[in-house]
């Protein structure tokens, strides 16, 4: 029974040169019936991806032998693995460079294991994202994707074309950051990467139209300096 059980597990890749992080990751993943994969460098994280195909990459920047950055980057040329930075660097623009950089979240140390666990989660239902329900649901906010119906207390919502593209957008990387210069090249194209206050003006609007209190946002969240989050809410 216990192999059955084992050939089910998710699989983790650690890919971090601090033993004692990876003894605290291992600990949390474990008991969370995680498989845990430990590579301590770039050389031998690629090795593990390329023989144990994680399921998710938790990744450090400051990497022995080569910057994360560039394991990053070199991933991204061949593999769409959700990776989750995990690092001590909490400059807004290494944020905005990993992120737009492929990372599909970012975390600095020191951190929380069961925010962790969360943001693990969410990557994994992005990942198997085709047999979900079309019906999205945080909190009040319900949104048919396949009838583009924006329903908030079961009341629908009407918005603008826009403000729907920028929703969708979201939708698509539920729970994860998604930088200011991606969602604006995403929606407007790339020529319009460098406009952040016409992306401000709509998301205002669109809070307006989806949030409880507007100036309180708890679905749609500022991550400051970098961009935004879309806030996957239990359902009751």
């Amino acid at each position: 029974m216990a192999e059955g059980i084992q050939a089910t597990k998710q699989k983790i890749l650690i890919v971090d040169d601090e033993p004692q992080i990876r003894r605290l990751l291992c600990i949390a993943l474990e008991s969370n019936d995680y498989k845990v994969i430990e590579a301590e460098n770039a050389k031998d994280g690629f090795l593990s991806i390329a023989m144990n195909h994680p399921d998710v990459i938790i990744l450090d920047l400051g990497l022995p032998d080569h910057g994360g950055m560039s394991v990053l980057n070199q991933l991204r040329e061949w593999s769409s693995i959700p990776v989750i930075v995990l690092t001590v660097q909490d400059e807004e623009q290494t944020k905005i460079r990993a992120l737009d950089g492929g990372a599909d979240d970012y975390i600095t140390k020191p951190f929380n294991t069961g925010e962790l666990l969360a943001r693990i989660r969410v990557v994994l239902r992005r990942s198997g994202k085709t047999d979900e329900s079309p019906v999205f649901k945080s909190g009040k906010l319900s949104v048919d994707q396949n009838t583009r119906t924006v329903k908030v207390d079961d009341e629908e919502i009407k918005l603008t074309s826009t403000e729907y593209s920028i929703l969708a957008l979201m939708i698509r990387h539920a729970g994860c950051v998604l930088t200011h210069s991606f969602i604006i090249k995403e929606i407007w194209g790339i020529h319009y990467t460098e406009n952040y206050q016409v992306l401000r003006v709509h998301i205002a609007q669109l809070r307006k139209k989806i949030e409880e209190n507007p100036s309180i946002p708890k679905i749609l969240i500022t991550e400051p300096g970098v961009g935004y989050r879309l806030k996957v809410m239990d359902q009751q």
